[in-house]
Order: C-alpha cells, then sequence, then structure tokens
C-alpha cells in the first residue's frame, strides 16, 4: 500500500497545494506551527478513523473558510485508487473511487495505516479508556466487521445503563433487563476474545522492536486484563450493584492492557524514555500485525518521534521500516538520515516539491 499522491484545500492551516512523495521514507521538516502535523494528520483520516489528535470535524477547517477537501490517490489490493474526504457544515463525507460512502467510519479496511505521534504516550501515561481503544482500532483495520461488532456493544451498554436508571422507579422494567444482559454477554464476549487474541500476537513483535531499541538490555511484555473473567456470571452477580450506581460495572468497557518493562509496570515504573520507546514498539508492532494479517503493508507514520531518541535507536528504527512508506515529522532535517529517501520542507502551510536525499 503507497500514497501516490495526497492534495488539499482549507484543512487546518494548509490553504491548498499537494504532496508527490516518494515510495519510502519521506521526511517533512520545518519549525513549529508551520502544518508538518496537518499534513499527517490529512493522510491518516483516510483510514477511517478519528483524527489521532482528537480533534472534531469543524476543527479541520482552515479558519475563515466553511468547507475543507482532502484526496488521496493510492495503491491497494492491486490496483489504483482514489479516496475524496469533504469536510462541510461540521461533518466529514468520504467518497471512494468515485462512489460516496455512508460514512467515513466505511472507509476502515480500504486505506492501512498505523500512526505515532506524542499524544499517543498517553496509552502507557493515561487512562484504561486509550489502551483499549488502541486495540479496537487496530482490530477494525484488521476486520472492518469489528467496527459493526463494537458499535452493537456501545449500543446495547447504552440501553442497559438507560434502564438501569430507570427501575428503581419503575419497578416493572426489571423483567426486561435479561434481554439487555443477553445481548450484551453476546457481544461483549466476542469483544474480548478478539482483543485477548490480538495481544496474544501483538506481545512477541513489540518485544522485538523494544528489545532491538534498547539493545536487549530490557524486555517489554503486554497483556490484556479482563474485569470479570467470566462475563455472564460476573454480570449476574453486579446486578444490584449496577442497578444502584446506574451503570454496568463489568465488561469489556472496563478492561485494561497491562505493559511490563523487565518484570515492573510500566505505566507506574517505566521511564519517559522507556515509555516513550515501548509505545513506539507497539505502533510499529501494529503495523507488522496488518500486513500480516491483510497481506497489505500499511503506511507508516511517525510524528516528532525520532528527535528524542539517541542515534542508535534512530537507525535501528529506521532500519526497521524500510519495507514500508513512511512519513517522518521533524523540525531539523539531519534529525533523520536515510538514504534514497524524499525531502519536504515546510512553510506556513506550504511544503516544497521534495527533493532526493
Amino acid at each position: 500500500m503507497k500514497v501516490v499522491r495526497f492534495s488539499w484545500r482549507d484543512f487546518r492551516n494548509l490553504p491548498s497545494g499537494e504532496l508527490l512523495p516518494g515510495a519510502e521514507e519521506n521526511v517533512i521538516y520545518g519549525n513549529n506551527a508551520q502544518g508538518k502535523t496537518n499534513l499527517l494528520e490529512g493522510m491518516w483520516l483516510f483510514t477511517g478513523e478519528r483524527s489521532f489528535r482528537g480533534a472534531k470535524d469543524p476543527e479541520l477547517v482552515r479558519r475563515g473558510q466553511e468547507s475543507a477537501e482532502l484526496r488521496l490517490d493510492f495503491t491497494a489490493d492491486g490496483r489504483d485508487q482514489t479516496a475524496k474526504i469533504t469536510v462541510l457544515g461540521g461533518r466529514r463525507s468520504a467518497e471512494l473511487n468515485g462512489v460516496k460512502k455512508r460514512s467515513c467510519a466505511a472507509m476502515i479496511g480500504e486505506f492501512r495505516a498505523a500512526v505515532f505521534s506524542p499524544e499517543h504516550l498517553s496509552l502507557l501515561t493515561g487512562g484504561p479508556a486509550q489502551r483499549r481503544a488502541f486495540v479496537d482500532a487496530a482490530l477494525c483495520q484488521i476486520r472492518p466487521s469489528y467496527a459493526a461488532l463494537f458499535a452493537e456493544y456501545s449500543r446495547s451498554l447504552a440501553q442497559r445503563n438507560a434502564l438501569l436508571k430507570d427501575i428503581p422507579q419503575c419497578a416493572d422494567l426489571l423483567d426486561t433487563l435479561d434481554v439487555w444482559d443477553t445481548r450484551l454477554v453476546q457481544f461483549g464476549e466476542k469483544i474480548m476474545r478478539g482483543r485477548t487474541a490480538y495481544l496474544e500476537k501483538l506481545s512477541p513483535r513489540a518485544a522485538a522492536f523494544y528489545e532491538g531499541m534498547c539493545g536487549g538490555r530490557e524486555t517489554l511484555s503486554l497483556r490484556y486484563e479482563k474485569s470479570a473473567p467470566n462475563f455472564a456470571e460476573a454480570l449476574r452477580e453486579a446486578r444490584k450493584n449496577d442497578i444502584f450506581t446506574g451503570h454496568t460495572g463489568v465488561g469489556p468497557h472496563r478492561d485494561d492492557i497491562s505493559a511490563e518493562i523487565s518484570g515492573l509496570d510500566a505505566r507506574a515504573y517505566g521511564s519517559q524514555g522507556q515509555k516513550r520507546s515501548a509505545v513506539i514498539a507497539m505502533k510499529l508492532a501494529e503495523a507488522e500485525m496488518l500486513e500480516s494479517a491483510t497481506g497489505e503493508t500499511p503506511v507508516i507514520f511517525l510524528d516528532d518521534v525520532l528527535s528524542e531518541l539517541d542515534a542508535e535507536r534512530r537507525d535501528y528504527l529506521l532500519n526497521r521500516l524500510r519495507k514500508f512508506q513512511v512519513f517522518i515529522t521533524c523540525c531539523e532535517p539531519d534529525a533523520v538520515c536515510v538514504e534514497g529517501g524524499k525531502m519536504f520542507h515546510v512553510k506556513n502551510g506550504v511544503p516544497d516539491a521534495g527533493a532526493a536525499t
């Protein structure tokens, strides 16, 4: 999978223009607030996922403009494809090869990529929700049907929580709780099985990347932590308390992913450097999982990732990424030394035409 051409109009601080990247490494450099990350974000949106910066759709339109447009020409499934995204009226819409999609989420599985940005450090510094979202988003790219499964679980959870709040005022509603418990367990157990299987395959890949970065001096292990090993039983046992609190207290929406570095909890005891390296390893392992599961080599976006790594770790990462098309942002191009790649200098939202390194 390769990006052949990316163009835009009035996206973020990017007025209009295009990027013609190389097939391997692409270094996008320039001062802060010039639009480097915006370029990666614009391409990432074609995965069908939300902005990796957590931005809402209205924030994607350049200030003073009513709409924004993005176009991505890429190769996938052995053929050339074209996708478009329009942001109008505060909402995104998408089309693929001239066919309008029912939503941008319907693009999931068409263009596959993995991204690392400083915001992803929250995988180890933030709460369980970020870690669950990491696994769920990765599963959606591998199996687009997982998005529908997760949506069904979320709807059932919302209905059950609403019912829990109403039962104290109307006891007759208690009889209907079994219906939602059955649906919740049906979808929830599939989600937990999918997450468990994914982490079992991701962990050794992430460990290999991490050990390579630190020269084998440390180890990384990942594991899925269930809030309830037997979901159906735990749901029955928690019913009385759930009615009291008005919320469902067990299930995949309460699960977590543990990360240990040399046997110690990385979330509690890892240094900033260890956490950064661990998250990078998790994201690169995600890219390998995508390739293994789909047969397509995903595009990799690295936003401001290499500048805080020492030369040994930078060289290791770049050497391991040569089979991917990679987009790397940095302030100083000297921080990234690659052969056969292309360099793009961005100033005031405008990248240059690119040059070979």
